[in-house]
Order: C-alpha cells, then structure tokens, then sequence
C-alpha cells in the first residue's frame, strides 16, 4: 500500500491541510477561513471549536483533491499560531475577554492585552529572560496567564487546562496531553535544555499556582516535534477529519517553525545551520539553527531541541510584515483605485501591485529605485527583533500629494525594502553574536513573487532560496507526520528526502550602494522612532 502524510496549518485568518507523497510533492490542499475577533484595548481573540471545525473541512477537502485513500495515509501533523487557548473540566471553551462569549476562548498571539504584564516581568528580571532575548514579549504565554490570573480570576481558576494552539490540536486529534518542546519552550518559558519548567520563575512572576499544581495545566509531559502521540487519531476525531483511526499524530510546531522544518535541511541546500528561514505571512519569523546555544540581544532564544531536535533555534521576526504591507496601502488615496483594477484583472492586490511594479521598472530594470525618496520603518505594533520593544510605531517619510496608483506601488516598494531592511537588521545581530548565516530561505504567501524575493536579496545583501513546494509550512508539518508513522528515522532525514529549492536569488552587486544608503536611513527613522515613543 502507498503511504502519504498529511500536514495541517492554522494561521491567523485561516486552516488549510495538505496531502504529500514521500518525495514531498503536494498532492492536494484546501484551505477554510476562520474568524479574528478584535476589540478595543489590542483584544484579539479566536474559537477553537470554530478552527477545529475549519481544520476538519480543510482536511476533508484536501483528501478529496488528491485522490489518495485516507487508509493511506499514515501520519499527520499539525502546525498553528502561538495562541492561548482555554478549556474547562469538561474540554469546553471558556471565555477570556470581556465579550463573556465562551467561544471565544482563544488570546491570539498578536494580542496585546498582556503588554502591562510583560513589563513587570521584564522588570523583575530573571534567568529565563536570557533564553527570550533578554526581554519577554507580549505576544507571549506566561504574560497572558498573567493577565487572566489579574483580571479574569474567576476564568483563571475554572481552567481545566491551558493549551499553545498547536497542542490543543494535538489533543483534539489524539487524546494526549503531551505538550511540543517547540510551543512551551519558545512561547512558555520551558528549560528545554534542563528537561524542566523553572519554579522560581512562576512563583517571582505571581503564577504560583501553576507551580503548586505541578504545572499540570500547562504540561506535565513535553516531547520533540514529530513524537507519535497516544494511540493516534480517536475515532471521533477520525471521523471529523476524514481519515482513519489509529493514523500516527505527531507532536506539533508553531506554524513559523513548521515553515523552517520545511525549508532549511533542503536537499542540496546546506545543513540547517547554513540556512535562516524566513516565513513571510500576515506576521514574519526568522529561524536560525545553531550547534551551540548563542545569546542575541533582542533575538528570542537560545531554544534548544524547539524546532530541529538536538539543536538549537534562535528565533526573530517583524510582527507586522504583510499585515503592515497592507496596513500601509490602506492609507494611500488610491487604494480604492488600486483595488478597483486589481478586482477588474482578477488579480489579489499584491500581485497586482507586482505586476505594475515590473512594468514600470521596465526590462531589466531595478524597482526598488520605484522607491526614491520615499521612506517606510512598518513597525505599526512594534519590533519584534532585534529591538524587543513593543511600543515604539511605523515611520512612513516622503510622501508628497500624489493620489495616483503609480505613486501607490511606489509606497508598496518602500514597505517591501523596509520590510527587508529589518530582516538586515536581525540577520547582522546575529551574525555579531556567533549565529552568520549563508542563505535566507523564504516561505509564506507574502514572498512568493519574484520581485519580492529579488529585493528581499538585494536588501538584506545575502542571498535567498525559494523553496520547491509553494507549501512549505504544510510540508513541514507533513514531515512531523512522516517522522511520527516511522517512514524516516529521525527530522533531518525526512527534511532531506522531502524538501529542495527550486531557485536562489543572488543579491545584485548594481544595487548594494543604493540599499546601505537607505538602511542607514532606515535605522535614524527607526530610531527616532524609538525615541518619540519613549518620550510620549
């Protein structure tokens, strides 16, 4: 009989499932949006009962486009969003904002609400802050419990569990409880390297009843990404997802890490160490293996075992990428128009912004010099990495009283070099460090155009691989589920076999003056930036 895995990806704004073959060619997909709701007060929150069912119709819809038999498919894994989710004793939702609506059970990793927390813990200081980047983020776990500890008491103490979304997950599919060494090590502060949750931490942080319960709501039991889980799919989870009982589930990743398991041990492509993956959605994270731990100032990590096991991962991104591309068009005057004839081509607003790009530029010509004397920092909720400061906000210089769509894909160029000037920034921390890195490999459906990748290259000054499969994320997690059923005897092996690139681009020489000209002025905005933000 054939054999053929499954990966399953929830984002931000939507569940999608994939069938591959052995040799990693993508069989068959489908995708099935999900609802953000969004409150004032940087509230964002999802259901996990509605991203359970949207996970099942993408599974369902993707067995079907591939022809295969679900009986032949041994393995599936699971990727998702950093997200919070909470559960009662009875495996219900319980609601964790002010809507008091129980669906609603989801702190989506781009909440902000837990800001206030993340300052105290940063400023009580402790050793598990060396292993974020010296500063924990909002956007984290132990925060946000903190916060519904603070100010959802009575939610707090009605937990039956705390969940990453990609366990949940797992959970849902298998019945284990077992977390991924990948969500609780980048997200919940789990001593990967030491096998073990830091008590002093919890109790200095005010989470001490986590320690006393002996963190049997957060994880008891924590595993390497690809670990087969209980006795596989329940039946009734089978049944929702199309496939059959018994069929191996794998210990999960968060999607961005999914991403670099699917693009860095690439055949032909160097060792994970050579690579950084970079997945470019709605969000960007920046994944970098490295043989021994190394500390980078504003550089989440050193993880060791949270993505590739055996190593370690140091973590960075922009926490706005595509979001802030689009946030940015939306303030131009002909975003309408530019909308309006992208609708008329049938085309998605990016790919039409692309094209018209390319046009412009003309044949062999450089479109970043679209971009003259306009400006973009797109950090509309802050940086990430290397700066981890949530408070500081977008800079956008240079803008005149142009209203047409030309000068509006000339704003989209400068996001997009700004967007690349921010990878440069992260990509030299680390390289200062101890963590240099050969090759950018890129993934997400924000850089799957030509002209992005190429000014990606030409903006960061290192070059950059496209993978083979327009998957990735899906792919990495179908490797989990490959590793999980047996069919490969450990990640590296799976990701050799089951991954290549299909195209490099070179930084182009003609352009390296131009592009460190206008990351220097990239850093005196951001800066200044820093500065207003400190000051107001």
């Amino acid at each position: 009989m054939a054999r053929y895995f499954m990966g399953i990806d929830v984002g931000t704004g939507s569940a999608r499932a994939g069938v591959f073959d052995s040799a990693g060619t993508l069989l068959g997909t489908e995708k099935k949006d999900i609802t953000v709701f969004r409150e004032t007060g940087s509230i964002v929150e999802q259901s996990s009962n509605e991203i359970w069912n949207a996970v099942c119709t993408a599974s369902r819809g993707a067995i079907a486009a591939s022809g295969v038999e679900p009986a032949e498919i041994v393995g599936v894994g699971f990727d998702a969003t950093c997200s919070l989710v909470v559960l009662d004793k009875d495996g219900a939702p319980l609601p964790v904002g002010p809507s008091d609506d129980p669906e609603r059970n989801i702190i989506v990793w781009m909440d902000h609400r837990a800001l206030e927390q993340a300052e105290r813990i940063n400023a009580m200081g402790h050793r598990v802050l060396d292993y974020v980047g010296g500063r924990i983020s909002p956007e984290m776990e132990t925060p946000k419990l903190l916060w519904l500890k603070e100010n959802r008491p009575e939610i707090f103490d009605r937990a039956w569990q705390f969940f990453d979304l990609t366990d949940f997950l797992t959970w849902r599919a298998s019945g284990s409880l077992a977390r991924s060494v990948c969500t609780v090590t980048c997200k919940w502060t789990y001593m990967a390297h030491e096998a073990a949750w830091d008590e002093s931490y919890f109790r200095k942080a005010g989470l001490e009843g986590l320690v006393d319960e002996g963190f049997a709501r957060i994880g008891t039991e924590v595993v390497d990404p690809g670990t087969a889980l209980g006795e596989g799919l329940r039946a009734d989870a089978a049944a929702d997802l199309g496939l059959a009982p018994g069929t191996k589930v794998a210990a999960g990743l968060i999607d961005a890490h999914a991403g670099g398991i699917g693009t860095v041990g690439a055949k032909g492509g160097g060792t994970p160490q050579d690579n950084l993956a970079y997945v470019f959605g709605t969000s960007s994270c920046t994944m970098t293996t490295t043989t021994e731990p190394v500390f980078v100032p504003g550089v989440w990590g050193p993880y060791y075992s949270a993505m590739v096991p055996g190593a370690w991962l140091n973590e960075g991104g922009q926490s706005a990428a595509g979001a802030a591309i689009e946030q940015l068009l939306r303030f131009h005057p002909a975003a309408a128009d530019a909308q309006a004839a992208a609708s008329a081509a049938g085309k998605p607003l990016p790919v039409w912004l692309v094209d018209r790009a390319t046009e412009l530029a003309g044949e062999g010509g450089d479109a970043a010099r679209l971009a003259d004397g306009i400006h973009v920092v797109p950090e509309f909720i802050g940086n990430r990495a290397p700066h981890a400061d949530p408070h500081t906000r977008a800079v956008i210089a240079g803008l005149g009283m142009e209203a047409d769509t030309d000068n509006l894909v000339a704003l989209y160029i400068a996001g997009l070099c700004g967007i690349g000037y921010g990878l440069r920034q992260i990509i030299e921390a680390q390289a200062e460090n101890g963590a240099p890195i050969k090759t950018v490999v890129v993934s997400g459906g924000a850089g799957r155009s030509d002209l992005v990748r190429q000014l990606l290259a030409d903006a960061t000054r290192v070059s950059l691989a496209a993978p083979r499969t327009e998957e990735p994320v899906l792919l990495g997690s179908a490797i989990l589920g490959a590793v999980a059923a047996g069919d490969f005897g450990d990640m590296q092996s799976a990701m050799a076999a089951m991954s290549s690139n299909e195209a490099v681009y070179d930084p182009a020489e003609a352009t390296a003056s131009y592009h460190d000209q206008r990351f220097g002025f990239y850093g005196k905005f951001q800066a200044l930036a820093r500065e207003a933000a400190v000051r107001s």
